[in-house]
């Protein structure tokens, strides 16, 4: 697995730059789903938050959902939102996706240290990513934890053929209900997004000033 985050921004798959997120929005179970060159959704590539499209959310819609559903402060929830779009932008993962996962790791506490010594919003566990977390200078920072475990994710996701399932069973260690949790909570944070004719970004950005 190669974890050197600046080699391999150049070496993305083009298999897993077509998402299965209209499947993922869809269903609830990763059982047989995988991220193809035959999926039906593109993210696009190059960021563009003023100009998201339909059924993606904005770092504002995650923040509004973070703040309602999880009691997490704008202001973090806000930084939450953009880490998120950023790490699935680059790593060419489903936003509603890395939410799920951070959801079931931390429920979206910064400051979360497991018994194992995993840290942060998707629980990086440094003795086993050494050579990545060595010049990460703070684990509780959303931007930091979230663009390591994204990496991480996308670095599972290549060694399973794009197999969501078996990603994530990796990403967790090996805990055998642990893609059904990831479900779960994917079917509920996807009820946050109806799709719907999007809202010009000035204006709902006007409320995080």
């Amino acid at each position: 697995m190669n974890n050197n985050l600046g080699e391999r921004r150049g070496a993305r798959s083009h298999g897993l730059r077509a998402l299965a997120l209209a499947a993922i929005l869809a269903g609830g179970s990763f059982h047989g789903m995988s991220y193809g060159a035959d999926a039906s959704v593109v993210v696009p590539t190059e960021p563009a938050y003023d100009a998201v499209p339909q059924g993606i959310p904005t770092a504002e819609d995650i923040a509004t959902m973070l703040n309602v559903r999880f009691h997490i402060g704008l202001h973090d929830a806000l930084k939450i939102g953009e880490a998120v779009l950023q790490a699935a932008q680059r790593d060419a993962i489903s936003p509603i996706l890395l939410l799920a996962v951070i959801a079931v790791e931390s429920n979206f506490n910064r400051f979360a240290v497991s018994v194992a010594g995993a840290r942060g919003l998707m629980q990086i566990l440094p003795s086993q990513h050494r050579d990545i977390v060595l010049h990460a200078s703070d684990l509780t920072d959303a931007g930091t934890n979230v663009r390591i475990g994204s990496s991480i994710l996308h670095d599972y996701l290549e060694a399973s053929d794009g197999d969501v399932h078996d990603a994530l069973l990796r990403y967790s260690g090996g805990a055998k209900d642990y893609p059904r949790r990831v479900a779960d909570r994917v079917s509920v944070i996807k009820t946050a997004f109806p799709i719907q004719p999007r809202i010009p970004a000035s204006e709902t950005a006007a409320q995080f000033q």
